[in-house]
């Protein structure tokens, strides 16, 4: 099925989760420590995806995942032993595009990979929508799936993009949560509205020249986010 990348510092829980999941069809590549996961991670040909610890020995996680996203835009699911709210957040913003919650099934993390290989294949525009949409300094090229600031294009991930997308194909209405996780991440992360909100964080980090006061995507308290044209 595809090429994956585990970085694990347990012995026990790489091996158990690289012989799980090569008998789901994976080939599974696993090491120990975040600098060797960022070496591999990145190399050429590197991995499909990602399977990437919290916290590890010599480098945090999210360190890691830093290190990745400043070379490649790879998926990366990120592994954290508690659900804590701050804990996932922070891994999502480092660019992890999912994260899982240990101890976790093997079948389940089978599950979350699949779907973000799946979401990881970007979509082409739909017949009749607009080739090109702009809002101030950024333009976003439906047709390559180019999005660039001033003309420097912005590296996105396929999760941002999409993302981005579906803001973009409806400017000035707002988007909820729950229409954002279906449309964009699909029916299985309906009640993973903290996946939207740091997804946007991050986005806005890439397209907005002041993240702090978004002119691009506004959020609309109490009820989503609008993409809105300058």
């Amino acid at each position: 099925m595809a090429n994956i990348l585990l970085v694990e510092d347990d012995p026990d829980i790489n091996a158990a989760f690289r012989l799980a999941l090569s008998q789901r069809g994976h080939s599974v590549a696993g090491c120990f420590l975040g600098g060797e996961g960022v070496a591999l991670a990145t190399e050429v040909p590197g991995p499909d995806l990602v399977v990437l610890d919290l916290m590890l020995p010599d480098l945090d996680g999210r360190e890691v995942c830093r290190r990745i996203r400043a070379v490649s835009q790879i998926p990366i699911i990120m592994m954290t032993a508690r659900g804590d709210d701050a804990d996932v957040v922070l891994g999502l913003e480092s660019g992890a595009d999912d994260y899982v919650v240990k101890p976790v099934e093997p079948y389940l993390l089978d599950a979350r990979i699949r779907a973000l290989l799946r979401r990881s294949s970007l979509p082409v525009a739909p017949a009749g929508e607009s080739d090109v949409v702009t809002s101030g300094a950024l333009r976003l090229d439906r047709k390559s799936l180019v999005t660039s600031i001033n003309g420097e294009a912005v590296p996105l991930t396929a999760t941002e993009t999409r993302l981005l997308l579906e803001l973009s194909k409806h400017p000035g209405q707002v988007r909820s949560r729950e229409q954002l996780l279906r449309d964009v991440w699909g029916t299985d992360y309906l009640n993973e509205s903290r996946m939207v909100d740091a997804s946007i964080q991050r986005l806005r980090s890439k397209v907005e020249r002041d993240p702090s006061q978004p002119k691009i995507i506004a959020t609309v308290r109490g009820f989503g986010y609008r993409f809105d044209l300058q």
